[in-house]
C-alpha cells in the first residue's frame, strides 16, 4: 500500500487536496474515518475532478465534520401550533360603488368622482394553521421553523371546474390552482431562523439569522400582522445586545432580490423572481434597522430608533398607485423616530413621532414628470422626500373596581402629498416635486386606528376614544369610536393593507371620510388557549366619499372568530 501522500508529491496542493477528498470518499466502506487515506498499490488517481466543499454533507467525508444527527435529544425538541377559524362579511364596502379592481380599491383614477354603482359585499370564512418546530441544541443555541398553511373555504380548485358550485373540487387539497399554479402560496414557511445566544462569547450579545418576526413598540412600523391570514415575516440577520438599562437591535434584511442566475431557489440558472430586473444588483431591495429600548428611567420606555429603507427597482414596477404606492419602486428612504410609553399607576401614554427623508424616482421610468430639463430621466431619482408622523394615547384604567374599565383617548397623523397622483391617470399632466406622503412600512395596522381596517398610518388625521372592561376574568368588551380624515385632500385614502381604497378626484377639497364605531366581546376558555371573538363594526360615510365615489351608502362589517392554540 501506498499513501496518497507518497503518490502526489510532486502534485500541486490543489491535486493533493482533490485526490484526499476523493480517496476519502472512495474509502467510506472499507475503512473507518480516522483511516489514513490509502490506494491499492500501483493505482493512481487521474482526471482529477475539483470537488468544492463550503458545508457538511449528510454523510461525514472529512475528519472534522460533526455526526449529522448523532447529536439529536428529544427532550431539546418542541412544538407550538395553532389554529384559527374566521367567518367574516362586509357589505357595502365600496359605499354604494363597484369594486374597480381585484385589488379592493373602489375606484381608478380614471373613474375618480364618478365610480360605477354596485353593491360591493363580501362574505368569506379564512383559516389558518401554524405548526411551530423547535429544537434547543444548546441553552444558547436555538432551532425554529414555522410551517403556516393559509386558506380560504371553497378556495380549492379553479373557477369553472367540474365538482361543485364554483368549481370546488373536493379532491384538491392543494389551495388554488389558478394563475399562481401549484398550492399558489397556500403552505409557506412563515419562519425559520437560527438564534445564538452570548454570541461569539460576548454576554448579552444575540443573533438571529433567517426568515423571522420583526416587531417593534407597538406595532406601528414593524408588526406580525397576525390579523392577516399569512402575516409578516422577514429574511435577513438580527443582532441584540441587552443589559440592565438598554437594549439594542440591528437587523438587516433583503427585500427584494433581483440577481438570481445562481443559487436560486429553484436551482441554479433560474429565471428572476417575477417583476424584477435582471444583471443589475443595484436593483436589489434592502432595509436596515437600528432600534434601542432604554429602559433605566422608572416608569418610562424610551425607544430611539433609525430605519433605511432601499428599493432599487426600475422607478416603473411599483408606482401604479401614484407615489403613495406602498414600498414604491426607486427609492432611498431615512426614517428617523422615537417612542415614549408610559406606565404611571392608573395612567398610560404613548408618544410615538417619525420623520422620513431621502429621494426618490417619479410614478415612470425616464419620463420627465418632476418637471425642468429632463425630469427623472433615466431612472433617477430626482423627488425629495420629506414625511412625517405621529401616534398618541392616553388612557386610565380603574384596577381597583371589578370590571377594571379604562378609557383612552388617541389621536395619530401621517402626511400625505398634494401631487401623489401625478403622472398617472387623470392626472398624467401633473408635475411632480415631492414625494411627502408617509411610508408605513410593515405594520399591524389592525389594532390602531379602528377595527374596520379601512385606514392606513398614511395621509390621514385621526381623534378616537376607546372604552375596555372585564366584566369577568375570562370576558373582554370594548366600543371605540373613531373619527377618520385625510391629511392631504389631493393625496389618495389607503386602507389598512396600505393600498389605495379610493383615489381622490383632482381638485377635490373633501377630507372628511366619514365615523367609524366599533364593538368587540372576546370570551376565553382553557386558560387562554382556546377564545372566542365576535366584532361589528359600523361606518358612517363622510362628505370625502361622496365628493370621490359619488356614492356615500354606509359600510357595515363583521367577523366571528374561534382560536385554538398551544
Amino acid at each position: 500500500m501506498r499513501s496518497i501522500q507518497g503518490r502526489t508529491r510532486l502534485a500541486g496542493m490543489a491535486t493533493f487536496f482533490s485526490a484526499a477528498v476523493m480517496a476519502a470518499g472512495m474509502s467510506f466502506t472499507a475503512a473507518p474515518a480516522q483511516a489514513a487515506f490509502e490506494l491499492p498499490e500501483g493505482q493512481k488517481i487521474t482526471n482529477l475532478p475539483a470537488i468544492p466543499r463550503a458545508i457538511p454533507q449528510k454523510e461525514a467525508y472529512e475528519l472534522y465534520d460533526p455526526k449529522i444527527g448523532k447529536n439529536f435529544d428529544l427532550k431539546n425538541f418542541w412544538l407550538r401550533a395553532d389554529v384559527r377559524v374566521r367567518p367574516e362579511m362586509r357589505n357595502n364596502a365600496c359605499f354604494g360603488s363597484a369594486f374597480a379592481s381585484t385589488a379592493g380599491n373602489c375606484n381608478t383614477l380614471a373613474t375618480a368622482g364618478t365610480a360605477a354603482r354596485g353593491k360591493s359585499n363580501d362574505s368569506f370564512v379564512q383559516q389558518w394553521v401554524r405548526l411551530g418546530i423547535g429544537y434547543d441544541l444548546s441553552p444558547d443555541v436555538n432551532f425554529y421553523m414555522e410551517i403556516i398553511d393559509s386558506a380560504v373555504w371553497g378556495g380549492n380548485g379553479t373557477a369553472g371546474g367540474a365538482n361543485g358550485a364554483g368549481g370546488v373540487d373536493a379532491l384538491n387539497h392543494n389551495g388554488s390552482t389558478g394563475s399562481g399554479g401549484g398550492n399558489n402560496g397556500r403552505l409557506g414557511v412563515r419562519a425559520a431562523y437560527m438564534l445564538i445566544r452570548n454570541f461569539a462569547g460576548v454576554q448579552g450579545l444575540s443573533l438571529k439569522a433567517g426568515r423571522q418576526y420583526v416587531i417593534f413598540g407597538n406595532h406601528s412600523l414593524f408588526g406580525h400582522f397576525d390579523w392577516a391570514n399569512t402575516g409578516f415575516s422577514h429574511d435577513g440577520v438580527m443582532l441584540q445586545y441587552s443589559t440592565k438599562s438598554i437594549d439594542s437591535y440591528l437587523g438587516w434584511f433583503r427585500t427584494a432580490e433581483s440577481d438570481l442566475g445562481q443559487a436560486a431557489p429553484v436551482g441554479s440558472l433560474s429565471n428572476n423572481i417575477a417583476g424584477t430586473q435582471t444583471g443589475d444588483g443595484d436593483a436589489d431591495g434592502d432595509m436596515i434597522i437600528f432600534y434601542n429600548q432604554i429602559k433605566s428611567v422608572p416608569g418610562f420606555l424610551i425607544e430611539p430608533y433609525y430605519v433605511f429603507y432601499r428599493n432599487g427597482q426600475n422607478s416603473a414596477l411599483f408606482s401604479g398607485q401614484g407615489q403613495g404606492t406602498a414600498k414604491h419602486s426607486n427609492q432611498v428612504r431615512h426614517t428617523i423616530g422615537n417612542r415614549i410609553e408610559m406606565r404611571k399607576g392608573n395612567f398610560d401614554a404613548i408618544n410615538e413621532t417619525v420623520f422620513q427623508f431621502g429621494s426618490m424616482g417619479d410614478n415612470g421610468a425616464g419620463s420627465a414628470l418632476a418637471g425642468g430639463a429632463g425630469g427623472c430621466t433615466n431612472n433617477g431619482r430626482c423627488l425629495s422626500i420629506n414625511a412625517w408622523a405621529t401616534r398618541n394615547w392616553i388612557g386610565y384604567t380603574a384596577y381597583e373596581t371589578a370590571w377594571k374599565p379604562r378609557l383612552a383617548f388617541n389621536f395619530d397623523y401621517a402626511s400625505g402629498d398634494g401631487r401623489n397622483n401625478c403622472g398617472v391617470g387623470v392626472a398624467a399632466g401633473m408635475a411632480c416635486g415631492t414625494a411627502n406622503t408617509f411610508e408605513n412600512f410593515f405594520p399591524t395596522n389592525h389594532i390602531h386606528m379602528g377595527y374596520m381596517d379601512v385606514q392606513a398610518w398614511k395621509n390621514m388625521m385621526s381623534p378616537s376614544v376607546n372604552f375596555q372592561a372585564r366584566p369577568s376574568k375570562d370576558d373582554h368588551v370594548e366600543i371605540w369610536y373613531t373619527n377618520l380624515n385625510l391629511a392631504n385632500a389631493q393625496d389618495n385614502w389607503y386602507r389598512g393593507a396600505q393600498g389605495a381604497y379610493v383615489f381622490s378626484r383632482v381638485g377635490n377639497t373633501k377630507t372628511h371620510i366619514g365615523d367609524e364605531l366599533d364593538f368587540s366581546w372576546t370570551h376565553m376558555m382553557m386558560d387562554g388557549k382556546l377564545s372566542f371573538q365576535a366584532t361589528y363594526g359600523y361606518m358612517f360615510a363622510g362628505s370625502y366619499i361622496e365628493q370621490n365615489l359619488g356614492t356615500s351608502t354606509n359600510q357595515q362589517w363583521g367577523y366571528v372568530q374561534l382560536w385554538m392554540n398551544f
